[in-house]
């Protein structure tokens, strides 16, 4: 059953799920319409719902914000059989008392000279739209489901899934 769920409770929803996750598919559009996707880990999901990444500031994706700033974040934990797909803004932000705020020990992986490396800057999603689905339910309990509805000829309802109104 598809659910609409309204600001509050979809940036909650949001979180949630990028917490479970964590990392996602960061995808944009490059100057030859290409569309481009790499792996980026989330850093925060702040309580507007915008979401937060370190990045390079001369890395492909930072161009690519620069000339058209729409993209898409897709979440996927197949073993938990849940799924995110958020539309949204990107910026580029070069605030250090920003970046000290989100810092953690895991991003010092990709920037060893930390907060004073000069390539450094945050990339902000804000968040337009966002869609998705959630059957946490275990693999077994799943098709249980999928046989009981075989066995009585009813569609297979696949668990909560929905799109999230955040504006």
């Amino acid at each position: 059953m598809a659910a609409i769920l309204k600001r509050e409770e979809a940036i909650r929803k949001v979180s949630d799920l990028i917490n479970d996750v964590r990392v996602c598919m960061f995808t944009t559009v490059d100057e030859h319409g290409h569309v481009i996707s790499r792996p980026m880990a989330t850093v925060d999901v702040d309580k507007e719902g915008n979401v937060w990444f370190f990045s390079n500031e001369y890395a492909g994706q930072v161009m690519q914000i620069s000339e058209n700033n729409e993209l898409n974040l897709i979440y996927s934990h197949p073993g938990h059989n849940t799924y995110l797909n958020i539309f949204g803004i990107g910026s580029i932000v070069l605030d250090r008392e920003k970046m000290k705020q989100l810092w953690t020990p895991a991003v010092e992986a990709w920037f060893p000279d930390g907060i004073d490396d000069p390539r450094l800057c945050l990339l902000r999603v804000d968040t337009k739209q966002a869609w998705f689905w959630d059957n946490s339910s275990s693999k077994m309990v799943i098709f249980f489901n999928m046989l009981t509805s075989i066995i009585r000829g009813r569609r297979f309802e696949e668990g909560e899934k929905g799109e999230l109104d955040i504006e």
